[in-house]
This record gives structure tokens, sequence and C-alpha cells, in this order.
């Protein structure tokens, strides 16, 4: 057979193709030759033909059939067939092959070379790609070479010693010995792999944390003469003496110092000097001084160096580097709550970073804007984060509102500010907040007793300009509904009462009914504030017209209203100036309560309840049961409430409660719920309370393993409820079988339309490591037409401080938890 090509003429070959077919062609072409001459066993060209391999590989095409041709180079006594077969075996093989255990002899025996270069690539390639059985037969090998004088040999045996350990974390008291002498090397290529090796082992074992603090102020001392060391061309980057050497220990003085007094006092004072000393110019200072400060507030530093640091981070908010602005963004972002104080001193710089055009640092930038807003800077903080609201984009309109909301119930220095700002985001924002939004503003109007000529008559106004904003506009019908009189009689003391007749308010209320923008959810509102009226306005008839109207309409939620609204009209005149009487201060829920995720739909939303002060309303479970077939269908949304609204004890409070209960899913109530959005209905299950919830029948139903991926493992148990059988309840059991906790653990679900989901809070929200306990989530779902059981789950959690999330779906529930 003639030579085969050199790989540098099959480059410019594969270069000249014009077109992807025509390259196909040439490197099909060129496998079939290689393929032939690996048949023949040809000698003399397999290292050629092995290269010319790898490269098609590189391009993407598969080069599997050449895998024993490397191992025979490997064996192959010349050295540059073992450069080129170690090289192949690093790319093409990996340790879900079992053909890479056939390497192990050969590379036992090059470990054992008297040419440190082919020592080198056997260290390489095991340091690449050896499996765990690999690493358990050559771990000896490694560890002599670990002991040589040889810098070229120390520095590749430390690295590969890394993989060993990560592979197989028992055998890490093997290289225990060999790293007594390793900090003391001049080499700096050894002390850099030195310094990741040691990191790695403190990292896997609080044994070897313990055992290599005593090494602290060696370290300093290699830090400090680094910084203090003049030119050295062999190690200059940007005019700093070895940067990567100086990043790998401040990250291994970051671990060794973090909870421990002795080792921090120790590096305190190195710390000061690279934080004050290391040139900002160029990006390799930067880089130090960002891990100079991650090491500082990680480890127990004094009060004076962490301000230092966080001025550091506030220097890196003026850099034109955006990746230096994100990063000093998210780090202030981390040390916000232990240093609060200091980061408000960068508080200006902070919130012209909203201004920035990259939407990532804008984020990062309103994010931390919310953390430093307190109760002596919340009028100047809400004035800029209004203004962002204004002008941002629709991705950070919802999170900016919440926010807002967040911030001005917690520091709102007057009741007027705090309404005057939710109604700004409403009218700014009002098709990006959160479905809470519209009861927790009815809930702080109705406790602002004195605003509420003042409230009423700001949102008749709005409604005037402006009627696309539909949380707005229901809040301004409730409010209308509420407090007409007072809108019509112009007792506002806070700004000019403005001259409105009944009919002009009518004519409002009666334009949202009509609008092509209003919601159903609206025009709920809108007719049970018209409803209301009727009790505060002199035109009866009018309203009585109105009503009649929808006593017909195509919207079953309005129908329904506006016939039992007609009913009131007629059979039930004598109990309506009750019924419809003001709503009564609402109790305020503590915003300290349990975390409670309520599930909608697949929609999750995160609703605080504070049970302690809310009553709970007992109903026999038959009336409830009777109840809740009356407001089955497909217009109900299927949510599962924990608590109930409280009723007032007024004139006709049976009939009250089961109109409000019943147009919970539309709108606006005679009684709306303090602590119930008013667009869901609640889950009456409320007579469960009086009896024995749950019957213990583990034995019937088995449990199962709805999750088990990364360590973290969610099983399921059942029982079925007493007094409605329609109910299972269902115990989540989450453990975790890693080396280190996972936090910030939430688990949400959501099931089919045709069912009813409520999640219950957790027992905790860490699931602790090596199994040593579990996390406990009650879920109870109504399954009333006995379909089989479906769920999705999320979960979040934080692991070894990288942020987790994953979605899962649960189809094998067990027949008897659902029939």
């Amino acid at each position: 057979m003639p030579a085969p090509i050199r790989l540098r003429e099959l480059i410019r070959t594969i270069r000249t193709a014009r077109t992807q077919a025509e390259e196909r062609e040439m490197i099909q072409k060129e496998c079939a030759a290689i393929r032939s001459s690996f048949r023949e066993e040809d000698n003399t060209y397999r290292c050629r033909n092995v290269a010319k391999l790898l490269y098609m590989h590189m391009l993407g095409y598969p080069a599997h059939f050449g895998q024993l041709e490397c191992l025979k180079l490997i064996a192959s006594q010349k050295f540059t067939d073992k450069r080129i077969g170690y090289l192949g075996a690093m790319l093409l093989l990996d340790e879900r092959q079992d053909v890479h255990l056939l390497m192990t002899n050969c590379i036992k025996n090059d470990l054992n070379h008297s040419t440190q270069y082919v020592q080198g690539l056997a260290l390489c390639t095991l340091g690449c790609m050896g499996s765990s059985e690999m690493c358990r037969d050559l771990a000896g090998e490694v560890e002599k070479l670990l002991k040589t004088s040889n810098s070229y040999l120390r520095k590749k045996a430390a690295l590969c010693a890394v993989h060993v350990i990560r592979k197989v974390p028992e055998l890490m008291e093997m290289f225990l010995p060999a790293t007594k002498n390793l900090l003391s090397e001049k080499n700096h290529g050894v002390l850099h792999t030195s310094v990741v090796l040691l990191t790695e082992m403190c990292e896997r074992s609080p044994d070897m944390l313990s055992h290599f603090r005593k090494l602290v102020p060696q370290l300093v001392r290699i830090l400090k003469n680094l910084i203090m060391s003049g030119y050295s061309p062999e190690h200059d980057v940007s005019g700093i003496s070895d940067p990567f050497l100086q990043v790998r220990i401040l990250r291994l003085l970051r671990i060794l110092g973090k909870g421990d007094d002795d080792s921090s006092e120790a590096m305190n004072d190195i710390l000061a000097q690279v934080a004050t000393n290391t040139e900002t110019s160029k990006n390799v200072g930067n880089a130090i001084l960002y891990e100079t400060v991650l090491t500082i507030m990680d480890i127990k530093s004094e009060s004076g160096l962490r301000v230092l640091a966080i001025n550091i981070l506030g220097r890196f908010l003026l850099n034109n580097d955006k990746n230096i602005r994100y990063v000093a963004l998210t780090s202030l972002l981390k040390t916000v709550q232990t240093d609060h104080n200091a980061v408000q001193r960068h508080r200006s710089t902070i919130v012209d970073c909203l201004k920035d055009l990259d939407v990532s640092i804008k984020r990062r930038a309103m994010e931390l804007s919310f953390a430093l807003v307190n109760g002596n800077n919340i009028r100047g903080m809400m004035k800029e984060l209004l203004y962002f609201l204004d002008s941002c984009d629709p991705d950070f309109k919802a999170d900016c509102a919440s926010g807002i909301f967040l911030a001005a119930e917690k520091y709102a220095p007057s009741k007027r500010w705090h309404i005057d700002t939710i109604m700004r985001v409403l009218t700014t924002a009002g098709s990006y907040v959160r479905d809470d939004s519209v009861p927790n503003l009815i809930q702080l109007i109705t406790n602002s007793v004195e605003m509420h000529a003042y409230t009423v008559q700001r949102l008749y106004k709005a409604l005037l300009d402006d009627i696309s904003q539909q949380p707005l506009v229901q809040v301004a019908s409730w409010c209308i509904g509420e407090y007409g009189d007072l809108l019509v009689s112009g007792q506002c003391e806070e700004e000019e009462p403005i001259q409105v007749s009944e009919d002009e308010v009518l004519d409002v209320l009666e334009g949202l009914l009509v609008s092509n923008l209003s919601t159903p959810v609206t025009r709920g509102y809108s007719l049970t504030a018209i409803m209301k009226l009727s009790t505060r306005f002199s035109s009866l008839n009018r309203i009585k017209k109105v009503v009649s109207i929808y006593g017909s309409s195509i919207d079953v939620e309005l129908q329904q209203r506006a016939v039992e609204y007609n009913a009131l009209f007629k059979k039930y005149d004598h109990m309506r100036p009750a019924l419809l009487e003001r709503m009564p201060i609402m109790e305020k829920t503590g915003t300290n309560g349990p975390a409670e995720i309520v599930q909608t739909n697949g929609e999750t939303e995160s609703t605080i309840l504070d049970t302690k002060h809310l009553p709970s309303i007992t109903q026999p479970a038959s009336q409830a049961n009777d109840l809740l077939d009356l407001l089955g269908g497909n217009d109900v949304v299927p949510v599962i409430q924990t608590t109930v609204p409280t009723k007032p004890a007024s004139a006709g409070g049976e009939l009250l409660d089961l109109l409000g209960d019943l147009s919970l899913t539309g709108g606006p109530t005679p009684t709306p719920a303090p602590s119930v959005p008013m667009s869901q209905p609640p889950f009456l299950l409320d007579g469960l309370t009086s009896q024995p919830l749950f019957n213990d029948i583990a034995a019937v139903i088995p449990p199962m393993t709805a999750y088990n991926k990364n360590g973290l493992k969610i099983e399921f148990t059942f029982e079925r409820s007493n007094p409605n059988p329609n109910v299972a309840v269902i115990t989540i059991h989450a453990t975790n079988s890693t080396e280190a906790d996972m936090t910030e653990f939430v688990f949400q679900a959501a099931v089919p339309k045709t069912f009813q989901l409520q999640l219950l809070s957790p027992s905790s929200n860490v699931v602790p490591a090596l199994n040593q306990g579990s996390v406990t989530q009650v879920i109870r779902v109504l399954n009333p037409q006995k379909q089989q059981l479906r769920m999705r789950i999320k979960l979040t959690y934080t692991h070894k401080g990288s942020p987790v999330q994953d979605l899962a779906e649960v189809n094998n529930f067990p027949p008897q938890s659902w029939q």
C-alpha cells in the first residue's frame, strides 16, 4: 500500500472543502484508508493514522474504532508513539468503557520508567481519565513520585493525586506523609499544584482541615514573599508576581480560616497587606482583590478589615468592565445581611447600577437595592425604585413590584405614604403584580379608617384616567362599593375634594361591566360594588335594573352573583342593609408566620399565613361536602385554603357567609377574607377539625419513592381522611445521602384541574446530610371523581453553595391512594 498522507496534508485538504457534504466525503474516504491500515497491522504508520483520527474526532466525527490502536501505541517503546497513544486514550477513552482497564499495566510500567517525560505522560493520562479501579491500583506509584526530588514529576504527581482523591476519597491518608515538604519547594509549579492538593483534601475531610491548619503561618509567609518580591520575568503577569499562585493560596486560607479564631488572626495582617498593595489597573489585580475579599468575608476577620473588603467591592462598582461590576454586586448581596452599615455607604453607586444597560447587572442591583431598604432611607429608595419600575423591561416589573410591596409594608412611614406607593405601583405595573396584591391593598385600605375618603377619591380619579390595569380597577371598584357615600359627599380632608354625583359613579362602574378590557374577575368586583351602593346611594331603581340585566349573563360567575343579589332585593330585602354594611377592620396577618406554598393548577404562589391569630370555623363534614359539590365544576380554581374568613356578627350572618363563599372565585364579596386572596375559592374541609383527621392505613397503602436523584430521596406515605373519603393525605419524607446539608429546601407540587391540592408547612428547610434526619411535609389531595392521581413536583435547594432546581412527574401512585 502507498504511504498514507501526513496529518498536515489532511488538514489542508479538509479545509479546501466548500460544503459540509464535501468535507464528510473526504473524512469517510480517509477513515476507510485508516481502517484498512489498522486491519493490516501496519506498525510503520500507526502513529500517523491515530493522529489523523484524533483530528477527525475533534471535528466531531466518530473515531471509536481507534481505541485499541491507542493501546498498542502506549505499549510501544518509542516516545513519539507513546505520546500520541496517551493523547488518544485521553480523548477517546473514559471510565465508562471497559477498554480503559487494559491500560492499567502499561501505565504502571511507564510510571516506573527511567525517562521523566514518559512518566509525565502516564501521570497526565491517569489524572485525566483514570477510573476508581485504576486509581486504587496505581495510587502507590503516584505517592512515590510525589516524594521524588524531580520538580517536573512532583507537580504532575500532585495533580494526579487530586484526581485519585476525588475518585477514591479513602486513599487520602496515603498522601498525607508526602504533603509535609511540598510547601517548602521553591518551584512555583510544584507550589501551585501542592496548594491545589491541600485544598482538595481540606474540602473533603474535616480531619485533614484540622491537621493542615498548622500550615497557615507557612502559607502566609509564601504569600508575603510573592507580594514583596521584585520583578521576576518567569512569573510576572501584568506587573504582578504569579497571580495564579496567589489566588490559590487565598482560597486555601479561606478554607483554613473559616470558623477558626487562631487561623483567622494569623492571616489578618497579610490579607490587609494584599488588599492595600495590589495594583487595580489590570484585571489580574482585580482577580486577586476579589479572592481577598471573599477570604476576608468567610473567615473571622476584624471589623476594620471587613469594611476594607466592602470598600474594594464599592470600587469595583465604578469599574468599566461589566463582569467586575456584576461580581461586586453579587458579593455585596451576600454580605449585606452581616455588614449592612458598611454596604449602605455605597448605596448611591448601587442605585446608579439600576440604569446600566446590562440586564444581569440591573437585576443584581435591584435585588441589592431592596436589601438596603430600611426605615431611614425608605422614601429615597422607593423614589429610585419607582423610577426604575417606570422604565425597566417587562421582565423586571413583577419582581420589582413585589419587592416594593414588601418594603412598603415593612418600613412605611405613614399609612398615606403606603397607600400612595401601592397605588403608584398598580398604576405603573398593574398587569405584572402578584395575585395577592389586590386583597393585601384592600386590607390596608380597610384598616386605615382615617384614609377612606382620601383613598376612594384617588382611586376614582385613577379609574377615570386608565382602566387597563386590572388589579387597580379591582381595588378601585371594591373601595367605591364600600366608601362611595364618602366620595359623593366630598368629605376628603387630605386633598381638595371633587364634586361627583351618584349617577357619575354608577356610570363608571357600569362602564367597567361592559368594557372589553375588563376580565371576568373585574366584572365581578364591579357588580358587587354596584350592589353595595344600593344601601349608600338613593338610585335604587337604576341599581336593580343593572343587577337584573346580568341575571342572564353568559358568564356563569357573573350570572350567579346577579341572581343572588336579585334575591336580596326581593325575598331578603329586610336583610339587605345588614348584609351590605361596611366591612369591619380586618385582622392583620403576621409576616413572621410559617411560609406556605399554595398550588394552583401548576402555578406556585408563596403566601405567608399566620395561623396563630386566625379563628377556625367548624362545620359538619356533610355540610362542607354539600357546599363543595355546589362549588364544583370547571370554573372553580382547585386550591385548598388552610384558613377560613372571619364572619361579622350581624343580621343574616348565615346567608352572608353563603354568599361570600360562593363568590370568592370571581371578585369582591360582601365578606372578603382578610387573609385569603379573593380570586380563589376556599377548600371547605372545616368540619375535619372536630374529628380525628387521619386513619392509619399504612399497611394497606404501601409507601412509594417519588424522586431519587443527586443524593436527594423523596418518599410518599399515604393516609385516608376519615370524614371525607375523597381526601387523600400524603406525607413526604425527604432524606439526603450526600456529605453536605441541603439548605433552603422547598418542595412544590401541582395536580390537574380535576383535583384540589393543599400543601402544609414543612418541618424544616434543611435536609440533613448522610441520612441523619428527614424533612416531612403533609399534602392533602381532594379527588372527588376518583381519577388516577398524577402530580408534577418541583424541588429547589442549595447544595455546597450552589442552587439546584429540578422538575419531575409522579404518575405511579398506588391504586389504593386514589380509588
